[in-house]
């Protein structure tokens, strides 16, 4: 039985809701490190994150891991960055997306045509 659509509107707007303080709490922890969404991606889990890095300019590569070495010591110290540059972070901007979804399409075609994998996952 389907609820009513006033019900479901009231539902949509509750989620609206929690979307979007659930998405200022990330921004505030990503912030006080100075961290990026997209620099929480293990590459060692995901073979097309990994691929994707591979693939982006060194430049990209190397500012990721230096904000990941850097979030790294605050956090050992107990520290967060200071509010002035805590301004300046963007969390949500994007560097890996567009690449992600190239690999994903790459792949994708790669199957339809019955070509082999570009990578494939081995264990040691």
């Amino acid at each position: 039985m389907a609820a009513p659509s006033w019900i479901q509107s009231l539902l949509n707007h509750r989620k609206k809701v929690l979307a979007s303080m659930h998405m200022k709490c990330v921004s505030t922890r990503l912030r006080k490190y100075g961290l990026r969404f997209e620099d929480l991606f293990d590459p060692m889990e995901d073979m097309d994150i990994k691929e994707a890095l591979r693939r982006l300019p060194r430049e990209v590569v190397d500012a990721r891991h230096q904000r990941l070495l850097r979030a790294m010591d605050l956090s050992m110290k107990h520290q967060y960055l200071p509010d002035d540059i805590q301004a300046k972070q963007t969390p949500f901007r994007s560097y890996l997306h567009d690449m992600i979804s190239l690999i994903k399409k790459e792949k994708a075609e790669r199957e339809a045509l019955g070509a082999l994998p570009l990578y494939q996952r081995t264990i040691p």
